[in-house]
């Protein structure tokens, strides 16, 4: 299969490289210092589309698919890993899910706030005891007759502190294992007896905000039921399988800024006469970097393909999740070889890429599952959706 991108999408591209070399490059370091988080800039990707990809036109959407997304959140991380963030809390997230499973009403009052950044969104699902095991999470939400009572803990959820209308999952039914678990649109703001809580000790990601929410008795409507009842966990397993693309997509970028600056400080640094890239170890290091690159992009690429023509792609997903989160770390390790002392300084922005980098093999599945994944379907202990 040969990959080509088509003008609409090298157009798409290049608007998003120019936007972030020109309106985050300037301050992200001063911004990750100093853990800044700025929602002005989360409107400002609505306005241009940023979050308007797989999505109908009838509620705001582009009319452009997964590939362009992905095209977009890779430009994004290249230059700063924390924003490209906003693409699962925005859009791969709540609102291609909700347009997934969600009615008509539901759709029309959140999925257009999501796509203009007008409303930030986010994603509930990890707990303190609850992470890779969806199934043990303890949040409960019980049927109080006209409205739903949370109670319950969520922890490491991006966009916490900051949020407004979100996805909660919760247990409705413990005795169901999987088939009790529930999908609620809650809003964070608005809704008595929720409280949430910024963590600023992160290793990274320092301008994308994480953080606790807290259910005490949040009494949410009737209709913030997402799908069905008992329908929460194959929702959420739906919705981690486009998320993960969003993962893949910023270590894509994140591999690739750490090769193009490692390239650009050997070419300049000299030792012994002549510039490091000349010596062999540092040009092991470096194609090992741009092979596993190309290939994590043909891996993601194809992913996003297999999606936009709505085909079975969740090994694809994981495969381009799992090798380009690993890809990512690599290319940032080697690259602080390559930068020696000056990579371990906060003037140069490898440090900071090596910090990010490791979120990636965690978050939206961890590279084990991905592994439990790929080797299930593979093995033929499932299918391939």
């Amino acid at each position: 299969m040969i990959l080509e991108l088509n003008e609409q999408q090298r157009m798409v591209q290049e608007q998003a490289r120019r936007f972030a070399e020109r309106e985050i490059r300037p301050t992200v370091e001063a911004d990750e210092r100093d853990h800044v988080f700025r929602p002005e800039r989360v409107r400002r990707m609505g306005e241009l589309g940023f979050f308007g990809c797989a999505l109908p036109e009838e509620y705001s959407g582009n009319g452009m698919g997964f590939m362009e997304s992905v095209l977009i959140a890779e430009q994004i991380a290249r230059v700063s890993p924390s924003w490209r963030l906003p693409f699962n809390m925005q859009n791969l997230g709540p609102a291609l899910t909700v347009n997934r499973f969600g009615s008509e009403d539901q759709k029309r009052r959140t999925i257009p706030d999501w796509i203009a950044g007008e409303k930030l969104g986010f994603f509930a699902i990890t707990e303190p005891n609850s992470g890779s095991d969806v199934a043990s999470m303890k949040t409960s939400a019980v049927d109080a007759g006209d409205h739903w009572l949370l109670n319950g803990q969520k922890m490491w959820i991006s966009n916490a502190s900051v949020g407004d209308t979100g996805l909660v999952y919760a247990v409705t039914d413990r005795g169901q294992k999987y088939h009790g678990l529930t999908c609620f649109i809650v809003n964070l703001k608005e809704t008595e007896g929720i409280g949430t809580r910024a963590i600023e000790t992160k290793l990274g990601l320092h301008c994308a905000p994480t953080g606790e929410i807290v259910f005490d008795g949040a009494k949410v409507p009737k209709d913030a039921v997402l799908g069905e009842v008992g329908q929460g966990f194959a929702i959420c397993m739906w919705m981690l399988n486009n998320t993960r693309l969003g993962c893949a997509a910023g270590a894509l970028g994140v591999a690739g800024a750490c090769l193009e600056l490692a390239i650009g400080y050997a070419n300049e640094r000299t030792q012994f006469g002549q510039p490091i890239s000349k010596f062999q170890m540092i040009q092991a290091q470096i194609a090992e970097l741009v092979a596993e690159h190309d290939a994590a992009q043909l891996l993601v690429y194809r992913a996003a393909y297999l999606k936009d023509q709505g085909k079975p792609n969740q090994m694809q997903t994981s495969t381009a999740k799992l090798f380009a989160s690993e890809a990512a770390v690599h290319a940032a390790n080697e690259a602080m070889k390559i930068f020696g002392s000056y990579g371990f300084s906060s003037e140069y922005p490898i440090e900071r890429f090596y910090r990010d980098a490791k979120s990636l093999q965690v978050v939206e599945g961890t590279s084990n599952i991905q592994k439990l994944i790929i080797a299930g379907i593979a093995c033929g202990h499932q299918a391939n959706r």
